[in-house]
C-alpha cells in the first residue's frame, strides 16, 4: 500500500484495514470447505458448480479482506478451477485474453502519455477555469460526473471509464498538487475517493439511459422481444432510462458531496492561480499534440458505432462493419499504436515502450479472473442456481410489483458476484419464466432486472469500470463497498418506482 493510499485511511480505518487482512487468512479457507462439504439442494447433480461455488467462497472471501494481493487471489482462483476440474486449462484461463483486457491495456497506455507529457495540466487548467466551475471544488464534482454519465449514454461504461479516467486524474492531482503547496487551502484526501468513484459510478448509470448505453440493455431487450414478443423502442426505453439516470446520478453527487467533502467551499485566488500557469504552459509541445491526436482519434472510433446506430439503425451494413470491426479493444489498441508512430520528443516518438509498460497490469490480471469466474459461472450452471435461489428466497407476492421488487434486487446481488452482461444472461430468462408461471405481465420485472443488472458497484471486480478507478491508489476496498451499497440501494429504489409508473405509458 503506496504512502499516499494510506493517507486517504483515517487510523481507526487503519486499524480496520489490518484485522481485516488477518482475518481474511482464516476466513477464506473456512469459507471453501463449508461450501465444498456442504449440502446444496440446488447444485444437485452438478459436480463442476459445486466445486466452482467453494473456489468463489474462498476467493470472495480474500477479496473483499485483501489478505492477498487482489490480482494474485484472481490468478489463484483460476488456477484452483484447473487443478480441481471446474473446467480445462484453455476454457478457465480463455478469458484473460478477453478483448476487455485489450482495452485495459490501450486505455492505460493512452493515459500515461498523457501524465508523462504534461497534456493532464493543461486539460485541468482547462475544466478548471470554467467560470462556473474554477473556485468550487463541489461544482467540479458535479460537472465532472454529469459530463461522464452523459458520454456513457452513447458509448460503452467501460470505454467511457477509460477515457475520463485520465481526466479526473488530471484534475485531482492539480488540486492536491496545489494543496500540497500552499498555493491553495488544503484537499480533504476523501474528496480524491470520490473524485474517482464519480467517474466509475456515473459512467456505470449514465448507461442505463439509452438501449446501447451498455451491454446488459441489449441483452435485455433481445429476451424481450425474443420470449415476450414486446419490441420496446429506443425512445419509449429512452423514456425510462433518462429518469432513473436522472435520479440515480442526483443521489450520487449529493452523497458523495457529503462523505467525501474537499474541506474547502472555494479555492481561494483559484481563478488568478489558474491564468498564471496555463501561461506558463508555453506553446503545445509535438509529444503533447501526438498524445491528444491519438486521445482524439480513439475517441472518435469509440463513438462512431453508436451514432452510425442511431442515425442509420442497427440493420445499416456500415454499422454492422463496425459493430463487428471496432469493438472497445481495438479504438484502444489502435490509439496506443499511434503513440508509437506520431513524432514526439522520446527518441522521435510520443512514447517508448519502456514508458508504456508502466501501467497497472494488475488491475488488468484482477478483472481477467473476476470475468473468468462469470464465464465458469454460467456454463456449470452455479450462475443459474444462484439466481434461482435468491428469486424464491424473495417474498413475490402474486402481484407484477412483487415480482418487479424482487428481480431488481436479485439482479443487483448478481451483478456484484460476476459482470453485468452475465448477470443479464442469468437473471432475466429467469425473472421471464417465473411471471408467466405465476401469470404475470413480465414486463416490468423484466425491464427491472435489465436495468439492475447495470447496477453492482461495491468491488472492483463487479464491473469494469470499478476496476479502472481502483487502479487510481485512491479508492480504499472499504468505502467502495461502503459508497456502493448506498447507490445500490438508492438505484434499487429508483429503478422500481420509475419502471411501475412509467411502463404503463409505453405499454
Amino acid at each position: 500500500m503506496s504512502d499516499e493510499f494510506k493517507a486517504v485511511l483515517s487510523p481507526a480505518e487503519e486499524k480496520f484495514e489490518r484485522i481485516r487482512s488477518k482475518l481474511g487468512m482464516i476466513l477464506a479457507p473456512i469459507a471453501f470447505a463449508a461450501v465444498w462439504f456442504g449440502n446444496f439442494e440446488t447444485l444437485q447433480g452438478k459436480e463442476s458448480a459445486h466445486r466452482l461455488g467453494a473456489v468463489m467462497a474462498g476467493v470472495v472471501v480474500l477479496w473483499l479482506s485483501e489478505a492477498l494481493p487482489m490480482p494474485l487471489t484472481a490468478l489463484l482462483g483460476a488456477t484452483l478451477c484447473v487443478v480441481l476440474q471446474v473446467g480445462d486449462a484453455k476454457e478457465v484461463f480463455a478469458p484473460f485474453a478477453d478483448q476487455l483486457m485489450f482495452l485495459f491495456i490501450g486505455s492505460f497506455m493512452l493515459a500515461q502519455a498523457i501524465f508523462l507529457h504534461g497534456l493532464d495540466k493543461r486539460v485541468a487548467y482547462s475544466v478548471l477555469s470554467l467560470n462556473w466551475v474554477g473556485s468550487s471544488p463541489s461544482r467540479i464534482l458535479f460537472a465532472f460526473g454529469a459530463v461522464t454519465a452523459f458520454i456513457s449514454a452513447w458509448i460503452s461504461n467501460t470505454a467511457t471509464t477509460a477515457m475520463m479516467f485520465a481526466i479526473g486524474l488530471s484534475i485531482l492531482q492539480f488540486l492536491l498538487r496545489e494543496s500540497a503547496a500552499g498555493r491553495t487551502p488544503r484537499i480533504d484526501m476523501r474528496y480524491a475517493t470520490g473524485m474517482m468513484l464519480m467517474t466509475s459510478f456515473s459512467a456505470s448509470i449514465g448507461g442505463l439511459a439509452t438501449p446501447i448505453g451498455t451491454p446488459p440493455n441489449a441483452i435485455g431487450l433481445g429476451m424481450i422481444r425474443k420470449q415476450l414478443e414486446v419490441d420496446v423502442s429506443f425512445f419509449e426505453w429512452c423514456i425510462i432510462g433518462t429518469p432513473i439516470v436522472i435520479g440515480c446520478f442526483l443521489f450520487l453527487w449529493a452523497y458523495l458531496n457529503w462523505l467525501c467533502p474537499s474541506g474547502v467551499k472555494e479555492l481561494t485566488g483559484s481563478r488568478e492561480l489558474l491564468a498564471q500557469r496555463k501561461q506558463e504552459l508555453g506553446p503545445w509541445t509535438t509529444s503533447q499534440i501526438s498524445t491528444a491526436v491519438a486521445f482524439c482519434v480513439t475517441v472518435v472510433l469509440w463513438v462512431t458505432p453508436g451514432i452510425t446506430e442511431l442515425v442509420m439503425g442497427d440493420a445499416h451494413p456500415a454499422y454492422k462493419w463496425m459493430k463487428a470491426s471496432l469493438p472497445e479493444s481495438v479504438p484502444a489498441l489502435l490509439g496506443a499504436a499511434l503513440l508509437f508512430l506520431l513524432p514526439g520528443d522520446r527518441d522521435g516518438r510520443a512514447i517508448t515502450w519502456k514508458e508504456a509498460a508502466e501501467i497497472d497490469w494488475g488491475i488488468v490480471l484482477l478483472y481477467g479472473g473476476g470475468f473468468a469466474f462469470g464465464v465458469l459461472a454460467q456454463k456449470t450452471g452455479l450462475s443459474d442456481a444462484i439466481g434461482r435461489t435468491l428469486i424464491t428466497l424473495l417474498p413475490t407476492g402474486d402481484s407484477s410489483l412483487g415480482l418487479l421488487i424482487a428481480a431488481t434486487i436479485v439482479g443487483t446481488l448478481v451483478s456484484e458476484a460476476t459482470s453485468n452482461t452475465a448477470s443479464a444472461n442469468i437473471v432475466v430468462p429467469v425473472v421471464i419464466a417465473m411471471a408467466q408461471q405465476a401469470g404475470i405481465d413480465p414486463l416490468e420485472p423484466a425491464l427491472g432486472a435489465t436495468f439492475a443488472c447495470s447496477l453492482g458497484f461495491m468491488l472492483p471486480v463487479s464491473t469494469p469500470c470499478n476496476a479502472i478507478v481502483y487502479g487510481s491508489g485512491y479508492v480504499p476496498l472499504t468505502r467502495m463497498i461502503r459508497y456502493g451499497i448506498i447507490l445500490d440501494v438508492i438505484g434499487i429504489i429508483v429503478i422500481i418506482t420509475t419502471v411501475h409508473f412509467l411502463v404503463p405509458f409505453i405499454h
